[in-house]
């Protein structure tokens, strides 16, 4: 992709894994840059991949705005089997523009790797799929595990905000009230944690988490329909396998 210009992010789970919550995934998931220019790049890597499109819909600007998913598998002997799918839109989560100028560059056998920065990874794996909570736990608190001595305010609120973890989010509200105490009118399980509250703590997170999967399940209910409208329309050449489940990653 980079070869071709294209402009992308990586997210998805190899971004689990460069940050440290290891996530064994066989799909590469990018983040693309909605612009004719920047598809025709990401085009061009596809076809040198030799990637052909498994599912519905194509790869096209209206489909990528309203937040449909585009699937392919590579073909190419080096990257045979390779899943790619690309995204422009996720919800809950900035446009790209915003994401491209907050985000990490890691350097990985020896080339530069652009990827979500944590927090806008976090946000992107907020959906109704069982298997992203964990890695959201895992995530956040490998955050702060490797923390600095004198944590960053930024770093302070992101642990707030996001702890999965009962007893990691009562140690953070009884090292940094203040920023607790300010942030507890978003969070309902802050208020539980400035108490002291650990049961508190662990439904607060429970009902969090259930709104947010609701939140998502309605957000994809209508791309799911537009999704069965293309297969029955035949706008797609592609087969219907279990690989054209949206996926919001």
């Amino acid at each position: 992709m980079k070869k071709n210009g294209a402009q992308t992010l990586l997210m998805g789970g190899q971004a689990c894994v460069l940050y440290g919550a290891a996530e064994f995934s066989r799909d590469l998931d990018l983040m693309v840059l909605c612009e004719s220019q920047n598809l025709s790049h990401v085009e061009a890597a596809l076809q040198e991949l030799q990637a052909v499109r498994i599912a519905v819909p194509d790869l096209h600007t209206d489909h990528l705005t309203r937040g449909h998913a585009v699937h392919y598998r590579c073909q190419r002997e080096d990257v045979q089997k390779l899943r790619i799918d690309l995204m422009s839109v996720l919800r809950g989560v900035d446009s790209f523009r915003e994401l491209w100028d907050r985000r990490t560059t890691l350097l990985f056998n020896g080339e530069e790797v652009e990827l979500l920065s944590l927090p806008d990874l976090v946000q992107a794996k907020k959906t109704q799929r069982d298997k992203d909570w964990p890695m959201i736990r895992r995530l956040v608190e490998e955050s702060y595990f490797r923390r600095e001595p004198e944590p960053s305010p930024a770093s302070v609120k992101f642990w707030l905000l996001e702890l999965r973890t009962p007893e990691l989010l009562l140690r953070v509200c009884s090292d940094f009230p203040a920023a607790a105490n300010a942030l507890a009118p978003v969070r309902a399980a802050l208020q539980s944690a400035l108490a002291g509250d650990l049961t508190g703590v662990t439904a607060a997170l429970v009902s969090e988490e259930s709104a947010i999967r609701e939140l998502d399940r309605i957000y994809w209910a209508p791309l799911k329909r537009e999704l069965e409208q293309f297969r029955h329309s035949g706008t797609s050449h592609a087969s219907p396998t279990a690989d054209m489940i949206p996926r919001a990653e």
